[in-house]
C-alpha cells in the first residue's frame, strides 16, 4: 500500500474494469449488463476492458464475458474466494488492482456489490458514486444525454467542459460522468471523482442493456491469472454453511412481461392485485408496482417498479392505474411495448405508452384477459 497513490492518475491506465459476481459458479445478469455498458465507456476512452472475477473452480466461466465486450479476465482462484466475505474479497479486489492500476471500476449494485464497493473505495483511497443509473465518459454523447433527460438550459449544457476542483478549472473530458437518483429519486445528481483512481461506480442491476452474445469474441478473451496472496489469518469471518432462503421473490429484472398496479387499485386492493396476477398469468409474466402500492402495504419490496425499485426493459409493461410519476417512468419507460389503463385521460404515463385505454381498470382489464384467452383459443 505504501507505493500506491490513488491520487497520481497518470499512473492508472489499465482499462476499465467491471467487477463479475458469480454465486456457485453461476455468473450473475448483472455482469453481462456491466460488460455491455463498460464495453461503451472503454471504447469512448480508447481503452481495454477487462472483467475480475473471484471465486474457487471458476475458470470455466470466465471466456464467457468476452462475448459480451470483455477484452480480458482477471481470474483470481482460491479456496478460501469460494463464498463470498467481505475480507477476502476486498483484499484480493484492492491487491490486483494497486498492481494493475485500472482508470475506473464497476461493480453491480447488489448485495454483495453493496458491501464490496464501499470497502474496496475506503481502502483505495479513492470515491464511489452509488446506486448509478447511467454512465458516460466522451462529452458529446453526455451532453445529449443531459438535453434529452434533464431541464438544464442549452447554453449551460454547453458550457459544461470544465468543473472547479480546489479553486481550479479541471477537464471533466476523461473523468467518468455517473449519474444517480438523489432525494428519494427526485432529481437526478450526476457526479465525477477528478482527484483520484480508479473512479468507482455501483450500478443499478437492469438498468444497462445486455449486449448481444458474440462467441467469437468469447473465444478470443484473454485470460490472466494475477499474482495474490490470501490466507485464513487475512478473514475475519469464515462461512460455515449457505442456506438459501425458502422465500421466492418476484424476477422483474428476468421477466418478459410485467403487469404493474398503482395507486388506482385503492377502491380495491385485493381485487386489484388479483385481477393483476389473472392478467400476468394469461400472459405468461410477473406482476409489479409503483412506490405507493409497496409504501401502502399491498406488494412487497421486491415487486417495485421505479427510480428506487427495480429497472425493467420487458417486452411488454402494462400499467394498471399508474399516473405515471418521473420516478415510476424512470423505472420502465425502455420497456419495448406499454400498456397503459388510467381512467385519467391526462395521466402521464400516457406520454410514454405505446397503447393507452382510458377507463376504470376494474372493467378494462376483465376485457383483456377475455380477450387475451379468446385469441389464444383461436390459435
Amino acid at each position: 500500500m505504501s507505493t500506491f497513490n490513488s491520487a497520481d492518475i497518470a499512473a492508472f491506465n489499465g482499462g476499465v474494469w467491471v467487477f463479475c459476481e458469480q454465486r456457485q459458479g453461476t455468473m450473475m445478469p448483472t455482469s453481462f449488463e456491466l460488460i455491455s455498458e463498460g464495453r461503451k465507456l472503454a471504447d469512448e476512452l480508447g481503452t481495454k476492458l477487462y472483467g475480475i472475477l473471484l471465486g474457487h473452480n471458476i475458470e470455466g466461466i470466465a471466456k464467457e464475458l468476452g462475448g459480451y465486450g470483455a477484452d480480458g479476465v482477471y481470474v483470481c482462484d482460491h479456496p478460501l474466494l469460494e463464498n463470498y466475505t467481505t475480507d477476502g474479497y476486498t483484499k484480493v479486489i484492492c491487491d490486483v488492482i494497486e498492481e494493475y492500476k485500472p482508470e475506473m471500476m464497476l461493480i453491480g449494485a447488489t448485495n454483495i456489490g453493496r458491501d464490496l464497493g464501499p470497502r474496496c473505495a475506503a481502502r483505495l483511497h479513492t470515491g464511489l458514486c452509488a446506486d448509478c443509473t447511467h454512465l458516460d465518459v466522451d462529452m458529446g454523447i453526455y451532453k445529449d444525454f443531459l438535453r434529452e433527460a434533464s431541464t438544464l438550459p442549452a447554453e449551460k449544457i454547453d458550457g459544461l467542459n470544465t468543473a472547479m476542483v480546489l479553486g481550479e478549472k479541471h477537464d471533466v473530458s476523461r473523468d467518468l460522468k455517473m449519474t444517480r437518483p438523489a432525494f428519494g429519486g427526485h432529481l437526478m445528481a450526476s457526479i465525477i471523482c477528478p482527484r483520484f483512481r480508479p473512479a468507482m461506480a455501483t450500478v443499478r442491476p437492469g438498468v444497462m442493456k445486455k449486449a448481444p452474445f458474440d462467441q467469437a469474441k468469447a473465444d478470443a478473451c484473454e485470460i490472466i491469472k494475477p499474482n495474490f496472496s490470501l490466507t485464513e489469518a487475512d478473514m475475519q469471518t469464515q462461512v460455515i454453511e449457505v442456506v438459501k432462503a425458502a422465500k421466492k421473490l418476484v424476477d422483474l429484472i428476468g421477466a418478459d412481461v410485467v403487469v404493474s398496479v398503482g395507486r388506482g387499485i385503492s377502491k380495491d386492493v385485493e381485487g386489484g392485485i388479483k385481477l393483476a396476477e389473472e392478467l400476468a398469468e394469461v400472459l405468461g409474466g410477473v406482476v409489479g408496482g409503483s412506490r405507493a402500492t409497496i409504501d401502502s402495504g399491498w406488494l412487497s419490496a421486491d415487486h417495485q417498479v421505479g427510480q428506487t425499485g427495480k429497472t425493467v426493459h420487458p417486452k411488454i409493461y402494462v400499467a394498471l392505474g399508474i399516473s405515471g410519476a418521473i420516478q415510476h417512468k424512470a423505472g420502465m419507460q425502455d420497456s419495448e411495448c406499454i400498456i397503459a389503463v388510467n381512467k385519467n385521460e391526462n395521466a402521464p404515463i400516457f406520454e410514454i405508452a405505446d397503447y393507452g385505454i382510458c377507463g376504470d381498470l376494474f372493467k378494462v382489464t376483465p376485457m383483456l384477459i377475455e380477450a387475451i384467452k379468446a385469441a389464444k383459443a383461436a390459435h
